[in-house]
């Protein structure tokens, strides 16, 4: 009988580790996006904005994946949407990249105008630390990146999974980003759940509605728009460029 109890120990032990070393290649992730949207309220009037507005925008996005190609795009509605007027640009972006041609396509509305940007991914310089976190069950390392010049990104990656992408245009990563801050940006992304789904890849095509258009010419054309914004011109291109 303890043979019996035993044997079956061990196989649940040998069940379980082979379990939590499997590797994804397919599936989808849900992230929560949330941008604090009192952090730049100044002024006489951002007490009376704060009455308002709720501290904290909440957006939903899902980014489906198999093998080398995903989609990522607009998921469930948040019941908390603030007032239009401290609205940002490309808030709903959908991002589809190809990790075998090194290539992406992206729907981005910027205010009244759409573009659909084709470029080469994202060639980012990351530093991975020792730090970890979990993240949707996951067991995720801590990685940083300086992007246009400045603006310092914090990521936390799991290789269990195994495309090396990101929400919005991040990726370049030993395996999948599922949580992302951009200080700068009041924002955060972070998956909520993992569903080891069947996807079809059929289901994984790019945007096609837009001005097309790639990074480069984007960034001329929206530091010529936003010049009568001032100060908040460059937050604005910085959201716009992610």
């Amino acid at each position: 009988m303890i043979k019996i109890i035993f044997t079956a120990f061990i196989f649940f032990i040998v069940k379980y580790t082979f379990a939590q070393a499997q590797f994804i290649s397919k599936g989808i992730i849900e992230f929560e996006k949330r941008t604090n949207m009192w952090a730049d309220l100044k002024g006489s009037y951002a007490e009376q904005m704060k009455k308002t507005v709720p501290e904290y925008k909440t957006d939903y996005f899902n980014y489906e994946f198999d093998n080398d190609k995903s989609i990522y795009a607009p998921g469930r509605e948040s019941n908390n949407k603030p007032s239009s007027f401290l609205g940002m640009p490309a808030t709903d972006n959908q991002v589809y990249s190809d990790f075998k041609t090194k290539k992406y396509i992206a729907k981005k509305n910027v205010f009244e105008k759409t573009f659909l940007i084709e470029d080469s991914l994202r060639n980012a310089t990351w530093k991975i630390t020792n730090d970890f976190r979990e993240i949707a069950g996951f067991n995720c390392r801590r990685a940083t990146t300086v992007i246009m010049d400045s603006i310092f990104v914090v990521a936390f990656y799991t290789d269990q999974i195994m495309i090396p992408g990101g929400p919005e245009s991040f990726n370049g990563l030993p395996g999948m980003i599922l949580g992302l801050v951009i200080n700068r940006l009041h924002t955060t992304w972070y998956a909520t759940k993992v569903e080891l789904a069947d996807v079809d890849i059929n289901d994984i095509t790019p945007p096609k509605s837009g001005k097309k258009t790639d990074n480069e010419k984007l960034l001329e054309v929206l530091k010529s728009s936003m010049k009568v914004w001032g100060a908040d011109a460059v937050s604005n291109i910085w959201a716009s460029m992610i």
